[in-house]
C-alpha cells in the first residue's frame, strides 16, 4: 500500500492504530536481512510495519520490492533520499551513488514512478505514544543529519516544524540505533536492517506494546550465508565487494559517527548557520 500524502499538517495523516508498529529503515535491498526482520514474531504479529526510507537502493532491489509489496495493508511506505534518486532516473538524473544507480536500472517505469509517489513523513497514532511522526532523516529534509551526540540546538532546527501534538519522532537515514530525549520529544532512530554499522545483522525497532515502550531490536542471521547469497542472486558486478563490506559491517559506529558527525554543523563557528 502506498500510503497517502501525510505530511504533519495534512488533515488527515493521524490514523488510530491500537496494536505494535514494527519500524524498519534503510534495509537496502539486501533481501536476507529483510526477511529475517519479518520472520521475528514481534514483526509478524505488528499492526503495521513502517518503512522509513531507503529501502531498495542496493545488490537485490527487484526482489526486495517484490517482498515489501506482499506486506499488504500493514505496510506504511515512507521515501528516503535514495528512493528519491533513483525515481530521479525517469528524468535522467543518475543517483551518484554506483550501486544505487544500478539498482534504479533494474527497475521498470512503474516501479519508479511508485518510489517517486512515496511522502516524505507519515504520522501515525500509537498506543501508549499518541501521534508519532515518521520520516527518512529528518522531519524537514531526507538528506539532514541529526545524531545521537548531536548539540541541542541542531535538535531545536530539525524539529522546529513538528506540530506541538507529535512527542514521538522515527528517523533513519545514519544506520546507527539511538534513543534519545530532546526538547520534550523523544526521538528513535531504529539503524539499519541491511547496512549496519558495528556488528553483522539487522536492526530495527519496535513501538507500543507494553504501555507505548520503544524497544531497539537486533535480528541475528547468518551473514555469511547471506553474502554469498548476494554475490549469487544479485546481478550487479560489485555485489560480492557491496556485500562483504556493508553485510558483514567492516565500519564501526565509531567511525559512522566521525564521518557523519561534521554534517551537523557540529564544527560551526558559533553564530554561524551549520
Amino acid at each position: 500500500m502506498t500510503a497517502a500524502d501525510t505530511t504533519p499538517d495534512a488533515p488527515d495523516s493521524v490514523r488510530p492504530h491500537g496494536a505494535g508498529v514494527a519500524v524498519l529503515s534503510d534495509i537496502h535491498a539486501v533481501l536476507p536481512a529483510l526477511e529475517a526482520v519479518l520472520a521475528e514474531p514481534d514483526v509478524r504479529a505488528a499492526d503495521r510495519i513502517v518503512l522509513t526510507g531507503d529501502l531498495l537502493a542496493g545488490p537485490l532491489p527487484r526482489q526486495t520490492l517484490a517482498r515489501l509489496r506482499a506486506l499488504g495493508d500493514r505496510a506504511v511506505w515512507i521515501s528516503g533520499n535514495a528512493d528519491r534518486e533513483m525515481a530521479a532516473t525517469r528524468q535522467g538524473n543518475a543517483p551518484g551513488d554506483p550501486m544505487d544507480a544500478w539498482a534504479a536500472g533494474q527497475l521498470g517505469p512503474d516501479e519508479l514512478e511508485f518510489l517517486g509517489s512515496l511522502p516524505a513523513t507519515v504520522t501515525l497514532e500509537v498506543a501508549g505514544l499518541g501521534p508519532v511522526l515518521f520520516c527518512h532523516a529528518t522531519p524537514r529534509d531526507d538528506t539532514e543529519i541529526a545524531l545521537v551526540d548531536s548539540r541541542p540546538e541542531r535538535w531545536a532546527e530539525v524539529l522546529a516544524g513538528v506540530p506541538d501534538a507529535v512527542r514521538t519522532v522515527v528517523c533513519g537515514h545514519t544506520h546507527m540505533p539511538f534513543v534519545r530525549f530532546t526538547h520534550g520529544r523523544l526521538v528513535v532512530n531504529p539503524g539499519s536492517v541491511g547496512m549496519p554499522y558495528g556488528r553483522p545483522g539487522a536492526h530495527w525497532a519496535l513501538l507500543g506494546p507494553g504501555g507505548g515502550a520503544v524497544t531497539l531490536r537486533h535480528t541475528a542471521f547468518d551473514h555469511e550465508a547471506a553474502c554469498a547469497r548476494i554475490a549469487r542472486e544479485s546481478d550487479s558486478p560489485s555485489a560480492a565487494a557491496w556485500a562483504d563490506t556493508y553485510v558483514r559491517a567492516r565500519h564501526s559506529a565509531e567511525e559512522a559517527l566521525a564521518a557523519f558527525g561534521p554534517g551537523d554543523g557540529r564544527n560551526a563557528a558559533p553564530g554561524t548557520d551549520g
